[in-house]
């Protein structure tokens, strides 16, 4: 197992805590992404702009795990407001295209900082190489 990083995505507030990605085989588990900062969350109280910031730290960290955002195979989505969802695809469709991953969408009473109102996990497949 390899653990990876981004420098685009911010690592857990203690090392013992968790890991944002890890390579397992010719897989890829990313911990769920939101739009978390010291400062609040990126995007204020606005789901799409959260939404939208969760899937760049998605998409860097499964680039840093040697992988594209078509590698994605499932997505899971915590969103605090089910009536969100539409902001929440829109994010979606303006990364995803063709295919899109398999996807659960849950609604939760709270998130891990207080005015996150998406959380978004991934897990895919490394590509194979050319040469085998």
């Amino acid at each position: 197992m390899t653990r990876v990083a981004h420098t685009a995505v911010a690592e857990p507030p203690r090392p013992d805590m968790f890991s944002n990605a890890r390579v397992v085989g010719d897989q890829f588990f990313l911990s769920g992404m939101h739009a978390g900062t010291p400062d609040g969350p990126v995007g204020g109280s606005d789901t799409y702009a959260q939404a939208v910031e969760a899937l760049r730290r998605v998409q860097a960290l499964t680039e840093a795990c040697g992988a594209t955002i078509d590698d994605i195979v499932v997505l899971r989505i915590y969103l605090t407001d089910i009536d969100e969802k539409t902001a929440v695809g829109r994010a979606r469709s303006a990364i995803f295209s063709g295919d899109f991953p398999c996807s659960t969408l849950v609604e939760v009473s709270r998130l891990v900082e207080p005015g996150l109102t998406v959380e978004i996990e991934a897990q895919g497949f490394l590509p194979r190489s050319t040469g085998q």
